[in-house]
């Protein structure tokens, strides 16, 4: 329950800065500034979680591929459940 509505804000923040980024925002521009830096970090910080924590990365069921592009766009959000479901079935 917790993961969904953060998966959803994390989507609006990328939306929106891709969107400042194709066209004009009924937005501030220091707002749009704000929310493309805050992407920026996110992805910087989602990248470095794809190599400190690939093993759990790894676990996803699907292609490799899709699990780490999932963990750029949502950081643990995206492999801590599969983490969490790997260390209850053990």
């Amino acid at each position: 329950m917790f993961y969904l509505p953060n998966k959803l804000l994390l989507l609006v923040v990328y939306g929106i800065a891709i969107g400042s980024d194709l066209t004009a925002l009924p937005l501030d521009t220091n707002v749009t500034h704000w929310v493309r830096s805050v992407a920026a970090v996110l992805l910087a910080v989602h990248a470095l979680e794809v190599v400190f924590c690939f093993k759990k990365v790894a676990l996803h069921k699907g292609p490799l591929f899709d699990s780490v592009l999932l963990t750029l766009l949502f950081g643990f959000l995206h492999w801590k459940p599969l983490a969490d479901a790997a260390r209850r079935t053990r």
